[in-house]
């Protein structure tokens, strides 16, 4: 059950109309690293926690996500006040309305004209919201990890949203915003570490051949080791004859047919063959020949034509228009 009060979780202070800076706060609205994206990730993970903790934590998070949206949201809102009202009133010329709402360099003018000044859920480039920004697994470290980099993520989006506005205000409330991402990677840290094992997640265990090989596949100039890839953790594998067929088959498909299949494929295969021996005629050769006036329309392929025609016995070069 949730029951809504009416007061922000932070207050929101805006000092002047900016369609602009509205728009670009949209990214966290309805964006894929924005507030409602990390409330319906973590309200469907807490759905489906068997682990009274973990459930008890995404639902806590979940709910301040939804808290966040509220808060992000009414900054739009405020932000699009004064545009809004002067652009559903018809106040000024049409001109000038239009350099007012599109003066910003990106596309405000799309969200006050479409959606009237307020807070769509869409990103800052008009893309629609959709649950495809929602990653859950329904493997609990699994899931802690890509939440983990779900908010790692948003509060980088939050640091270029705070650089994008000199509103003091605004940096405020966009600096509660970002902190409170840094409090809940260290939830989902601390709830990921408290599970053991928690590595690999899963049930499987990874084969021992491969669990800890290091291919090297990219090699020339900028070749580097590190913990990444070093010999303390990982055997390199350099060479190139080492990283094929490393089941130790032959690297090649092999499929098994029963008779029947097999027949079939082959006849297939028989009737849609290539003849290496031909040398087909071609639309682009019978475009090579002379121009109308008798003068070649390149020489060079011309002859080529010409030579592959007397190969074949056919007639020599055509006009062409």
């Amino acid at each position: 059950m949730f029951a809504h009060n009416k007061r922000l979780q932070y207050t929101v202070r805006v000092n002047e109309t900016n369609p602009g800076l509205a728009n670009l706060l949209l990214e966290q609205f309805g964006g894929p690293q924005g507030e409602l994206a990390a409330a319906c990730r973590y309200f469907t993970q807490a759905l489906a926690e068997d682990d009274p903790g973990r459930k008890d934590m995404l639902m806590d998070i979940a709910t301040e996500e939804l808290s966040h949206l509220e808060v992000i949201g009414t900054i739009v809102a405020m932000l699009n006040k004064g545009a809004k009202g002067r652009i559903s009133e018809g106040v000024d010329e049409e001109a000038e309305m239009y350099r007012s709402i599109s003066g910003a360099g990106n596309d405000s003018h799309v969200t006050q004209v479409l959606y009237g000044g307020g807070p769509a859920l869409i990103n800052s480039g008009g893309q629609l919201w959709n649950a495809g920004y929602i990653d859950s697994i329904g493997d609990p470290s699994a899931d802690l990890r890509s939440n983990i980099a779900a908010e790692a993520r948003a509060k980088i989006i939050y640091e270029r949203l705070i650089n994008a506005t000199d509103d003091p205000g605004v940096k405020e409330a966009l600096g509660f915003l970002m902190t409170r991402e840094i409090a809940h990677q260290q939830s989902f840290e601390k709830a990921l570490y408290s599970m053991h094992p928690n590595f690999p997640p899963g049930k499987l265990p990874g084969d021992p051949r491969f669990t800890n090989a290091y291919f090297n596949m990219s090699q020339g100039e900028g070749d580097a080791r590190g913990p990444w890839n070093s010999d303390d953790n990982f055997q390199y594998i350099t060479e190139r004859e080492e990283q094929m067929a490393v089941d130790g088959g032959t690297g090649l498909p092999e499929i098994r047919l029963k008779p029947d299949e097999l027949a079939v494929a082959q006849r297939l295969i028989a009737r849609t063959a290539s003849d290496p021996a031909s040398d087909p005629m071609t639309g682009a050769e019978l475009g090579m020949g002379t121009m109308e006036d008798g003068t070649p329309g390149d020489p060079t392929a011309a002859q080529a034509v010409s030579a592959a025609r007397s190969r074949r016995g056919g007639p020599g070069t055509s006009k062409t228009h």
